[in-house]
């Protein structure tokens, strides 16, 4: 937020870091100590290598679950407009030395861990780096989860190299089963048609497949949203999650809702995803907040969880894992009735590990 919204943030604070802070965060501390705080830093990262092991010992005392993050890169080479990772890296993509990942990597497993997660935006952004990255983790022999793209898909040798290595679940940000929603979120590059085709090729390499989608689009229509259940089901999503599309300030899509006086909510403190904030192109807000509910009651029925995850061709691979994914969505379908959706795959990804051994 502190990035995105420099001017709101700075009501509440003497300093303000504007970015990565690699690059910054020193000159920050001497300032400090000086006695001469700058009001904001902002720097870009010249070299995203050499960096010093992360502090896992500060944390691994805690209940955190029995995995570890690690990053490789940071950003995205796409650039959707409702995204802020696009807004502090503007289709840029870093990459770190891949020494270095497998370093920290290797330092995990010391630890006594058997799983980490590329905390990575989307982890083959860069396909050659990524075939080079997961030939390496393989030597590891452990297990990893990690988020892209479903493009990753077409490219079989990577994939194939991805299930190798030890990966299990991605979690993709399909967004919209409307290529018009895609189309004026700017995310041509997403073919709905392709969908069907490319979570079946992830899934007959050995890796489960999560999605994220949003509902409340330009191109999305009652009709729309509700078809969205139905094609969760058809593919068998496993966990699946949903978000109301919510104009982050400081990203494009925020400041096209601003010049087309389409925010309905100003209250940014309230923005979460399960609320309408914006006025739809098709619906109202009170409609589209209605939709949305309804969207996770039909995907969370008894008889919807039960074909996705039990009624699964993969059942019988690995049915120790398809039973903890009923647990799973047995257990957001408890929280939906209450009101409470799981937003962000925190819960799912803290969560599978416990099985995934």
């Amino acid at each position: 937020m502190v990035s995105l919204m420099p001017e709101e943030a700075e009501k509440y604070c003497d300093a303000l870091v504007v970015g990565d802070a690699e690059d910054i965060w020193l000159e920050l501390i001497r300032n400090w100590e000086q006695g001469v705080l700058k009001p904001l830093y902002e720097k870009k990262i010249s070299d995203f290598t050499s960096l010093p092991l992360p502090r896992y010992d500060l944390i691994t005392s805690k209940k955190i679950g029995d995995f570890l993050p690690v990053q490789a890169g940071r950003g995205c080479p796409n650039t959707c407009s409702f995204c802020s990772v696009f807004c502090l890296y503007r289709g840029q993509y870093l990459r770190r030395d891949i020494a270095e990942v497998i370093r920290d990597i290797k330092y995990v497993r010391s630890l006594g861990y058997k799983k980490f997660l590329l905390l990575d935006d989307n982890i083959a952004s860069d396909e050659d780096y990524m075939l080079e990255l997961v030939t390496e983790i393989k030597k590891l022999k452990m297990n990893w989860f990690s988020q892209c793209s479903l493009s990753v898909a077409k490219n079989e040798k990577l994939l194939k190299a991805m299930a190798e290595s030890g990966c299990l679940v991605l979690s993709f940000g399909l967004e919209s089963i409307t290529q018009t929603s895609l189309d004026q979120l700017n995310k041509k590059w997403s073919v709905v048609s392709q969908y069907p085709a490319l979570i079946k090729k992830i899934r007959q390499a050995g890796i489960e497949v999560s999605t994220e989608m949003v509902v409340g689009a330009d191109g999305d229509t009652l009709q729309s949203i509700h078809a969205t259940a139905d094609f969760i089901e058809k593919n068998k999503i496993l966990v699946p999650r949903f978000y109301i599309l919510t104009p982050i300030p400081g990203t494009d899509f925020f400041r096209k809702m601003q010049q087309e006086d389409r925010i309905y909510n100003h209250d940014i403190y309230s923005y979460n995803g399960t609320e309408a904030v914006h006025i739809p192109a098709h619906m109202s807000p009170e409609e589209l907040t209605d939709a949305y509910w309804s969207l996770y009651q039909k995907v969370f029925g008894i008889w919807s969880i039960i074909k996705r995850t039990l009624l699964n061709k993969n059942f019988f691979k690995h049915p120790g894992r398809h039973l903890f994914y009923l647990l799973v969505n047995l257990k957001y379908r408890q929280d939906i009735k209450k009101g409470i959706p799981r937003t962000l795959f925190r819960f799912f990804r803290n969560q599978t590990i416990h099985l995934l051994k």
